[in-house]
């Protein structure tokens, strides 16, 4: 019962679109390669990494990644090669320079400001002046109209 649980695990676990002739002989380049490719985003999935997608440019890609660490580039050379040629979009994380700056400082500045307006707006509601009072005349209008 035990082993049919640990090879129903087996076969759930997610399958990785790395293929064995993409693998690198050397352990250490391989893992270099691996870091590199989950955190660049296929352009035609959009939603997985150039390592779990089947797309034959993230094929193209993983290859290119690992040729670039075989001619001895370091991993930030690789990841700029590869922006260089598909752009910032595919960096799952984007870069805190340029225009990556603006997608860091928008969450926290758009938090920022609707705090703000909150506050406006409530402390605006607490100093709000009280509502004139009626007339007699405006008061027996307002009754008559009520009646009808």
């Amino acid at each position: 019962m035990r082993s049919l649980l640990i090879l129903l695990v087996f076969l759930a676990s997610p399958a990785f679109a790395v293929q064995p002739d993409e693998m690198l002989k050397d352990p250490a380049l391989e893992a270099r390669a691996r870091a590199i490719t989950i955190n660049l985003r296929c352009p035609v999935c959009q939603g997985e990494s150039i390592d779990d997608s089947n797309a034959p440019i993230s094929r193209d890609l993983r290859l290119a990644v690992r040729e670039r660490l075989m001619a001895g580039d370091s991993d930030d050379q690789v990841i700029d090669y590869v922006t260089t040629r598909y752009g910032e979009f595919v960096l799952f994380k984007p870069r805190t320079t340029g225009s990556g700056l603006i997608l860091w400082l928008a969450g926290p500045l758009m938090l920022l400001a609707g705090a703000g307006i909150a506050f406006a707006t409530l402390r605006a509601r607490q100093t709000a002046p009280e509502p004139a009072k009626l007339t007699a005349a405006e008061q027996a209008e307002l009754d008559k109209l009520l009646r009808k």
